[in-house]
């Protein structure tokens, strides 16, 4: 036989069958049968049974109700979605069973918590699908009311995807070649295929923005993106309804107006993570991020992220940082309004999930307060027309700003009902609450006295505790003295409490009131946030413009403390830098140890640099600094260097060490071809290319061939021709400059002294002249012997000149590498050395047939 709460409970998992459904009974979140075994792996909580019904014990764990935030992180880190279900109705009221439905599904794209999100990190929940070829993309995070979307070439989503990095991608069920977008950086969720319907996803997005067309919004011209973007107002409509009222806009983007990074090149020039375990301190956000406020935080990892084309744009921020850099008392005056900027955009989304706390409020006060002062010291009439733009549309919010600041205490608390929220004198009938409360525990603290004088025992005190309530305690010592209308209540060892008809009076008169003052603060303050959420869509807009202020004055100030200078730019082949730095080396280094160098890369001239050196000597970051000065610049940031002038490149494509990913079947050298195929297939005549290592991972001929073939490929190809840094071991490729017009050898240069070697790391004309990889494996720690042995092998492979020919000819002391080709054949030489002019035909035939024959002979 089944309950009736055991029945109740499975309709509503039946509704729910694949999320993990907390089933609220009391003051705890329960689950049953397989929910509950998940529950307790996950928590590492106790699970246990319960009869529900006659006979039928099943599987129970559950968790106190109030402790619901500390548990959800892990719930949802681990990739579940957890349904909310709670009662509906009063227990102590209801008739038979308590009412109760799911009013809350939270997945990785629709959480909101404040514990579960990362203040400078947004929480992306995005939506695909495919059509003929096309994409439509549309991504937003309800935390912050930010939502856009595209169109694009299906080539193209995987590095969309990756640039976005969602927590969450929904998708039809049908969708084409699933599999190849599952990735274990964000959860993909199937919905049914009418979610992403155009047969009514533009009356969706009309109704929801309250228009009656999408042309605004750029909708016209991408059918696809609007059928993503109604699939994400369809989810959230499920899932999280409430955050549709922080989704006030809708902005698209091409993705043809930015610039285009890959997985590998984030992960290669190190823009988020870097260093062997991935800190987030060793990466160029890291080095770039001054900002004071979450949403310039989130802002400067936009655009690390999407670096522009835009040379106007990239101007303009060049201009304001420049203006910062120029007016330093201004910029710290601005500097202090932001200390006192909270995080608008999340605040917001409070607001209207009805989730904000007297101190939420009193950050977006604090907030806006500042904005007066923030436009007086930018906006002077002095100043140039694109610094005023940057705060065109920050509102003072004059009028929320007086009812924040007539409303709300200095420091409230973060309960509501406590009478510590809002301010004396806002509420009349607040004031009568709290004077009536006030009154009654003004006569509370004079009855000590009084009863003291008049039962003559002047030990005699009156306490209070949230079980008893108020109580009169004697110690036994004087309970002979105690007066009859005296009720006792409690007995302690030592004494004992009582309470009088007057006192029992004078306590409900204090609880009715703290009763009163408690609904009526309550009342009040959601009336203040329901005035509060009419100005979340310009609040919104304000947020924005202090975000890219904060953003620009983080790059100003981290330009002026470490020594960064303006790039120009310009839609050249050119990329020009004189002493280029690492911006993230060079902070991790010694002050000052740092090497600079110099790059000059021309398309019409110097196309490809061949960088010859051994390891350790600074080849790879060398050639990570130019792709990060490259890629700062058109961020519109300063770059670390003396001058540069830098050709905008459309994307920048790195292949870096060696590396595997056994998850797929992917070798280290299988990878690092699919890697190089992807970059000559992808790039065009404006991208950079960088190579470190190509063919490394195979045999010495078959790499040295690859590695001479990609780079006789970049230089030859008419579509391709683009800025190329390829470092390599192999130093036959030098020989290609000799062939190669546009193909140019450097090498990091090295001092050897007495068998000692310094790495210098100054880049230099020309190839390099040794490998000294055991002079680096000596360095690395490897044992004497194996040292030795290994310059006694290395011997004799030189004095073999049958299998090893030294290509800088008999008398050279440089380095010797294994050839691409074998020394010539006999028969070649005796080519080489024929008369043909003075032979007779007989005599030709004849020799023709003695070469063939030897020809033969050398290939068996």
């Amino acid at each position: 036989m089944t309950t009736p709460a055991r029945k109740q409970y499975l309709d509503i998992k039946a509704q729910h069958k694949d999320d993990l459904l907390l089933f609220r009974m009391g003051d705890f979140y329960e689950t049953f049968d397989e929910d509950a075994k998940i529950l307790a792996k996950e928590l590492e909580i106790a699970l246990t049974t319960r009869e529900m019904g006659r006979g039928t014990k099943i599987p129970l764990a559950g968790i106190p109700f109030h402790s619901l935030e500390t548990y959800l992180p892990r719930l949802v880190e681990n990739g579940h979605r957890v349904a909310i279900c709670e009662q509906t109705s009063d227990a102590s009221t209801s008739k038979g069973i308590v009412s109760r439905e799911v009013v809350r599904i939270i997945t990785p794209g629709t959480i909101v918590e404040e514990n579960l999100l990362h203040g400078e990190t947004n929480n992306f929940l995005a939506a695909l699908v495919i059509k003929d070829g096309q994409a439509g993309l549309a991504h937003t995070d309800i935390t912050t009311g930010t939502f856009s979307m595209t169109q694009l070439d299906e080539s193209k989503i995987d590095l969309e995807l990756a640039r976005l990095s969602p927590k969450e991608l929904i998708v039809p069920i049908t969708l084409p070649n699933f599999t190849s977008l599952t990735t274990p950086n964000y959860t993909v969720t199937q919905v049914n295929d009418d979610n992403f319907s155009s047969t009514w996803s533009t009356s969706i997005l009309t109704d929801h923005f309250s228009v009656n067309t999408l042309e605004s919004f750029g909708g016209n011209k991408m059918p696809l993106a609007v059928d993503a973007a109604a699939a994400i107002i369809h989810y959230v409509r499920d899932h999280e309804q409430q955050s549709l009222k922080s989704l006030t806009s809708l902005s698209t983007y091409s993705t043809e107006d930015f610039m285009v990074l890959d997985e590998q090149t984030r992960r290669n020039l190190e823009l988020f993570v870097g260093g062997r375990w991935d800190s987030k301190q060793a990466s160029l956000y890291a080095v770039l991020n001054r900002t004071y406020t979450p949403m310039g935080g989130r802002m400067l990892r936009s655009w690390i992220g999407q670096p522009v084309l835009n040379i106007s744009l990239l101007n303009n921020r060049y201009e304001t940082i420049e203006w910062f850099r120029n007016n330093r008392p201004k910029k710290e005056k601005i500097t202090d309004s932001l200390k006192k900027i909270s995080d608008l955009e999340r605040l917001c989304t409070k607001i209207l999930h009805n989730s904000a706390s007297p101190r939420d409020l009193s950050g977006i006060s604090h907030s806006i307060n500042t904005f007066p002062l923030l436009r007086e010291t930018i906006l002077d009439k002095d100043e140039s027309t694109n610094l005023k733009s940057l705060l065109n549309g920050l509102s003072y919010h004059q009028e929320l700003a007086a009812l924040l600041s007539n409303s709300l205490n200095e420091e409230p608390t973060t309960t509501i009902g406590d009478g510590k929220t809002i301010k004396l004198g806002f509420s009349h009938e607040l004031d009568e609450a709290r004077e009536e409360s006030e009154s009654a525990r003004n006569y509370m603290s004079t009855m000590e006295s009084r009863e003291r004088q008049k039962t003559g025992i002047k030990s005699l005190k009156i306490g209070y505790n949230k079980v008893f309530g108020y109580y009169i305690e004697v110690s036994n010592s004087n309970l002979d003295s105690v007066p009859e209308e005296y009720i006792r209540k409690q007995t302690l060892i030592s004494a004992e409490r009582y309470i009088t008809p007057e006192m029992k009076e004078c306590e409900a008169r204090i609880l009715t009131a703290s009763d009163r003052i408690g609904e009526i603060e309550t009342r009040v303050f959601r009336q203040i946030c329901d005035q509060v959420s009419y100005s979340v869509v310009s609040l919104l807009k304000s947020s924005e413009k202090i975000a890219n202020l904060d953003a620009l004055i983080s790059l100003a100030t981290v330009s002026e403390e470490y020594g960064y200078v303006r790039p120009l730019l310009n839609n050249s082949g050119i990329l020009e830098i004189a002493g280029g730095r690492h911006p993230i080396i060079e902070r991790i280094v010694e002050t000052g140890s740092f090497i600079p160098n110099d790059t000059n890369l021309d398309v019409d001239e110097t196309q490809v640099v061949l960088l010859t050196g051994p390891n350790m000597s600074g080849k790879s970051t060398y050639l990570r600094q130019v792709g990060l000065i490259t890629l700062m610049a058109q961020i519109g940031s300063y770059v670390p260097a003396q001058s540069a002038r830098i050709g905008i490149v459309d994307r920048i494509f790195t292949r870096v060490g060696l590396q595997d990913d056994l998850t797929v079947g992917q070798s280290t050298f299988m990878l690092e071809m699919v890697e190089t195929a992807s970059i000559l297939n992808q790039a065009s005549k404006k991208s950079l290319i960088i190579l470190d290592e190509i063919g490394r991972g195979t045999s010495t001929y078959d790499g040295l061939a690859i590695a001479q073939s990609v780079a006789e490929y970049i230089h030859n190809h008419p579509g391709l021709g683009c800025k190329t840094l390829f470092a390599t071991h192999y130093h036959e490729l030098t020989n290609l400059a000799d062939t190669f017009p546009r193909i140019k050898n450097l090498h990091v240069s090295v001092s050897e002294n007495k068998g000692e070697v310094v790495f210098l790391r100054s880049i230099l004309p020309g190839g390099a002249d040794k490998s000294y990889g055991i002079h680096v494996a000596r360095l690395a720690g490897l044992p004497a012997n194996v040292i030795t042995r290994a310059w006694s092998v290395l011997s004799d492979l030189e004095n073999q000149s049958t299998l090893y020919k030294n290509p800088q000819g008999a008398n050279s002391t440089k380095g010797i590498q294994l050839p691409l080709l074998e020394n010539n054949p006999e028969f070649i030489e005796d080519l080489k050395t024929l008369d043909i002019m003075s032979m007779t035909p007989l005599e030709a035939i004849t020799k023709l047939y003695e070469l063939q024959k030897k020809a033969q002979d050398n290939v068996n």
